[in-house]
């Protein structure tokens, strides 16, 4: 061991005499170098590496990768068999759907020679029931023959039905009978398709929807199976009404002393016509006579009614066109439709609007675009895009240089006419991304104001100059459906879901408009509410000089207010569905009106 110790230290003071020639300060050569400061041999290679060089690894790193290999073969081992048992699983889900799959086709197999078979017996019964019908008639035709007259058909045997007894006098019906709905009313008709959704009944009114091809084809249904109504019969029922109203109407302190021999006149409480007929309130003295001028028959419900500023056209929005009638003679002067788009289905004008000149013609429709028409060449001069959501009503200011649009996305629009470009946009909650939809809009005979009514129950009123919201009048309990301005601009009007109408003064409002800070929400700027309709109020509408007020319903009648006293004139009964859409001409003394049963008309009423 001392030798081996030697022979290590003499390569190693060798080294360390060379190096002290030439390094002062090394170590002398008679001096071993300490264990403690001998170079650190090598560590052996980690398990598994490869000797570098070639060089043979010692037998302790063989048994290293000897074990790493042994435990390599194992994982695949263990994966082989994992695998394994996997496609014997796979292998019986295979063999059980192939079960499953062969019992399936032997069942349908089963079932189609059971069909086979019963039609088979299905043929088989049927000639056997032709040729005993063959055999009865040969036997009748026999027995005919036998006991007819020579000269003169068979003796057919008497009745043996008793005759029916003959039919009380049953009691006259009230007045208000006359406005009850039918069956068919009651359920979901296709005027509530074409009109805005309310916001507490969406599956009764949607749509938008509720959709609208669906509705249109419950309409035509429910048209080809309503028979037309018995004139005599109607006439009668409306005499019993007039009379039960007369005698309830009657009292001794109402009536003047008369003698039996003269009755004291009446004055008349109906008027009829071939489909239509029109009830006076028995509470006022009438002073109104209605007559039908024109019925103009469309392929959808009919949306919207508007007059031409002169008061000679008419035009309507239905399915994917607007129409346009002359008044005077009945006449259909043209169909505008856009070309069709890319979107399939229904694409309804929900309103129209002449110009005050009367050369141009804007629609609104589901598509989300108001298109502006040139009613000389019957094309489309400008396309106004902006709004998100259906437009469902359109204005133009007296002026001609204001159009105002109201939508679906909770916005009112104000546009310059002439140019197109949009002065403001009006939103019915600013700042936030939720708010009710507007319905309807009017502009004041000024322009200074425009009102939109909401699903929220509100009418909310603006300046057209600032843009700023001026007034939110409260006090209907639904959506509101229309509004109106009266021609004074004093004043306006609304209809409801909740089948009412109110008026309100916007007298103070229009005083301190200049002035004014801050909105104004006041419930006593109701100056009367009409009731009277008994389903939804859709649509309203002025006469030219203020004297009367025009509504639609749901109820499928149009009744006259007098906006003074606040009572109806008279109900209107035509339409054989929802009336939706009314319109008094500002020229002459015409009502136009819309409705779901697919027909528009032209009514002319005048002072008597």
């Amino acid at each position: 061991m001392a030798s081996v110790n030697s022979l290590a230290t003499v390569p190693a003071a060798a080294a360390a005499a060379a190096s002290s020639s030439a390094r002062p300060g090394s170590i002398p050569p008679s001096h071993t170098i300490p264990a403690h400061a001998q170079p650190i041999p090598a560590s052996p290679p980690p398990p598994g590496a490869i000797p570098l060089n070639g060089a043979v690894a010692p037998p302790g790193s063989q048994a290293i990768w000897s074990a790493r290999l042994v435990d390599l073969l194992n994982l695949v081992r263990h994966e082989f068999d994992v695998i394994g048992n996997d496609a014997v699983h796979f292998k019986s889900q295979r063999d059980e759907l192939e079960h499953r799959v062969a019992q399936q086709f032997n069942e349908v197999t089963l079932m189609q020679e059971h069909i086979y078979e019963l039609e088979k017996r299905h043929f088989e019964i049927v000639s056997h029931y032709e040729e005993e019908i063959k055999r009865l008639r040969a036997r009748l035709d026999t027995r005919g023959n036998a006991s007819a007259a020579p000269d003169g058909p068979p003796v057919l045997p008497p009745q043996s039905r008793a005759p029916l007894a003959p039919a009380k006098d049953l009691p006259p019906p009230t007045m208000p009978e006359v406005y009850e709905r039918t069956p068919h009313e009651r359920s979901p008709s296709g005027a509530e398709a074409a009109w805005p959704p309310s916001k507490r009944a969406k599956t009764a009114l949607e749509p938008p929807a509720a959709d609208v091809s669906r509705a249109k084809r419950d309409e035509r249904d429910m048209k080809q199976a309503e028979a037309p109504e018995d004139a005599s019969a109607k006439a009668k029922a409306t005499e019993r009404s007039v009379t039960a109203s007369q005698d309830q109407a009657a009292s001794p302190a109402d009536a003047p002393a008369a003698s039996a021999a003269e009755p004291v006149p009446m004055p008349e409480m109906k008027k009829e016509g071939t489909d239509w007929v029109v009830v006076y309130n028995p509470s006022v003295q009438p002073s109104l006579d209605i007559d039908l001028v024109h019925n103009f028959s469309h392929d959808s419900v009919v949306c919207c009614v508007r007059f031409s500023p002169d008061g000679k056209y008419l035009a309507t929005g239905c399915n994917r066109s607007a129409h346009i009638y002359e008044i005077e003679s009945g006449a259909k002067v043209c169909v505008l439709q856009d070309e069709p788009p890319a979107l399939q289905g229904d694409l309804y004008i929900r309103s129209v609007c002449f110009s005050p000149c009367g050369k141009f013609l804007a629609t609104g429709a589901e598509d989300r675009q108001i298109r502006i028409w040139d009613l000389a060449e019957k094309k489309v001069k400008k396309v106004l895009t902006g709004h998100k959501q259906e437009i469902y009503s359109l204005v133009y200011s007296n002026d001609g240089k204001m159009l105002a649009s109201g939508s679906g996305d909770k916005t009112v629009r104000l546009w310059d006419a002439e140019t197109g470009q949009t002065l403001h946009v009006l939103y019915t909650s600013p700042g936030l991304n939720y708010g009710p939809g507007i319905t309807t809009v009017a502009l004041s005979p000024d322009a200074r104001l425009v009102a939109a009514g909401a699903l929220d129950t509100f009418v909310r009123i603006w300046d057209t100059r600032t843009g700023k919201l001026r007034c939110r009048l409260k006090g209907h309990k639904d959506s509101i459906y229309s509004v109106s301005f009266m021609p004074d601009g004093q004043s306006l009007i609304s209809g409801s879901l909740d089948k009412t109408l109110k008026l309100w003064s916007l007298s103070n409002v229009i005083k301190l408009l200049d002035t004014m800070d801050d909105e104004i929400s006041n419930a006593s700027m109701c100056a009367a509410t009409f009731t009277g309709h008994k389903d939804y109020v859709l649509s309203v509408s002025c006469s030219m000089d203020g004297r009367w007020i025009a509504s639609g319903s749901k109820d499928r009648c149009v009744e006259f207010w007098d906006p003074k006293t606040g009572q109806t004139q008279l109900v209107l009964q035509g339409h054989k569905n929802s009336v939706i859409a009314t319109c008094m001409s500002q020229t002459r003394q015409l009502l136009a009106t819309g409705s779901g049963d697919f027909n528009a008309r032209v009514w002319s009423y005048k002072e008597k």
